[in-house]
């Protein structure tokens, strides 16, 4: 695959923005760890049950890790900036590429959305219990901006706020996962669920629409591939910081997703404030017990932010290589011109995350219910790239198989077979039940949000076509 050239002039005609390489395996490490490790989503899986700890388990070893070596292989044969939207368009073409970055894009607008809608039900729950619907969209709306401001900054400043959060976070779930065997421990406590042999055999029920969150909380590899200009020695450590976060994350999931199930009956999770409800029975009623709960509280709201930030930096650079490319309208191309961010692609989020915010409020009649309403359908355009992603490696050893590989997928054509199919036919799956509720049927508001997204993108194709002929 050979690198596309990049414009002679940007949006302002002026020469393209030199990017700074700040970034080193210990920052990659935590960018990585800050992205894929979410605490938002560790109720919803635990609220599968016992067995949610087997599919963890199952998950990790035939998709987690073979997603892993994909992404180390692509990241360090490919070290573009823009990542996975780089990838997909010299595997399949610009057009190919520009589809997959919108929806990476545009899912990022609803998860966001759904994040601040947890940070706003967390916070309430700790110490504003009576607070209105209403007032949490506020300061929903106001945290958005708030992240985007941050987005607009030089990265060698805006990347401590994931860096902080991926520490903060780890903080919190080694402090769950110790509380939790603690709790477990004591002789005279009833573990609020069965944790028998025959509990952890995995059972087609109600919870199980939530084994998607599964294989929707291991994605995230790629993301700093996004920023692979700003990296020192993306060759070398972008496999290094693979490894490294994958280990932390696999970990704190499935210990993290035990002692909430120590503590709480999985029929009684609350997808928003499950996690509270855990720092509180974990930790007791005393006065020491309450401010750990409350402490970890805060940390965890911290987090909520920090992931918002490290999906927002990633997905707005790659949006914008797509408008450099002519694929997407020119809105997304504006950088800033000291610090070369994405500022267009920023503010256009920020802008739709607000509208959906208000429009998801409408609809919804508790938090929860508009938490996941945003999460189902974040995760659906957030999947479909993936697929696109897993192809393009497969595409690549095809027609690419000379390029030197300073990390290969080890095992030869009958792995690399193996791997893609297994990790397409996943993907295809968790799409399918964040859209079907098995006994329920289809999440109608989730599939018509995502189909509209989709057709949105191709509109929004359509007007970057029409900007490059006006521009001739």
């Amino acid at each position: 695959l050979e690198n596309q050239p990049a414009p002679e002039n940007n949006l302002n005609n002026t020469a393209p923005v030199q990017h700074r390489r700040t970034m080193g395996v210990r920052d990659m490490t935590l960018f990585t760890v800050s992205a894929i490790l979410l605490l938002d989503t560790l109720a919803a899986s635990a609220s599968i049950g016992v067995s949610s700890i087997f599919w963890w388990g199952l998950m990790g070893i035939i998709f987690f890790i073979p997603y892993g070596l994909i992404t180390a292989e692509l990241g360090t044969t490919y070290p573009e900036q823009g990542g996975i939207y780089s990838w997909i368009r010299d595997a399949f073409g610009t057009r190919w590429g520009t589809r997959a970055i919108w929806l990476y894009w545009l899912n990022t607008v609803l998860w966001n959305a759904s994040i601040f809608i947890l940070f706003t039900g967390v916070f309430s729950q700790m110490f504003f219990p009576t607070m209105s619907m209403s007032t949490q969209l506020i300061i929903a709306i106001t945290l958005n901006w708030v992240v985007i401001f941050i987005t607009c900054m030089s990265l060698s400043i805006g990347k401590w706020v994931p860096n902080m959060g991926a520490t903060l976070k780890t903080i919190t779930f080694i402090a769950i996962v110790i509380g939790g065997v603690v709790y477990a421990l004591q002789p005279d406590v009833k573990l609020a669920n069965d944790f028998s042999w025959e509990s952890f055999k995995p059972q087609w029920s109600g919870g199980t629409q939530y084994v998607s969150t599964i294989i929707y909380g291991m994605l995230g590899f790629e993301l700093m591939s996004s920023a692979s200009e700003e990296m020192k020695n993306p060759e070398r450590d972008i496999p290094r910081s693979i490894l490294s976060s994958g280990v932390i994350i696999f970990l704190c999931y499935v210990l993290g997703t035990f002692a909430i199930l120590a503590v709480i009956p999985s029929a009684d999770i609350n997808l928003v404030e499950g996690l509270v409800d855990t720092l509180q029975k974990l930790f007791g009623d005393s006065q020491l017990g309450v401010l750990i709960a409350t402490i970890l509280g805060i940390f965890a709201l911290f987090t909520f932010i920090s992931n918002a930030v490290t999906w927002a930096m990633g997905c707005n650079r790659a949006a914008a290589e797509s408008a450099i490319d002519g694929e997407l309208p020119n809105v997304f191309a504006i950088e800033h011109p000291k610090y070369g961010t994405p500022t267009g692609a920023s503010i256009l989020m920020g802008a739709s995350s607000t509208a959906l915010l208000l429009a998801y409020g409408a609809i919804a009649g508790t938090n929860e219910d508009l938490f996941w309403l945003l999460f189902a359908a974040s995760a659906v355009l957030f999947m479909l790239p993936y697929i696109g992603v897993v192809s393009a490696f497969y595409r690549a050893r095809i027609i690419d198989p000379d390029r030197l590989r300073p990390f290969r997928v080890p095992g030869g054509k009958p792995v690399v077979a193996l791997v893609t199919v297994t990790c397409i036919f996943l993907l295809a799956v968790t799409i399918f039940l964040f859209m079907y509720v098995p006994g329920n049927g289809f999440d109608w508001p989730v599939v018509i949000g995502s189909l509209t997204c989709i057709a949105l993108g191709e509109v929004a194709i359509r007007y970057a076509e029409y900007q490059n002929k006006q521009s001739r």
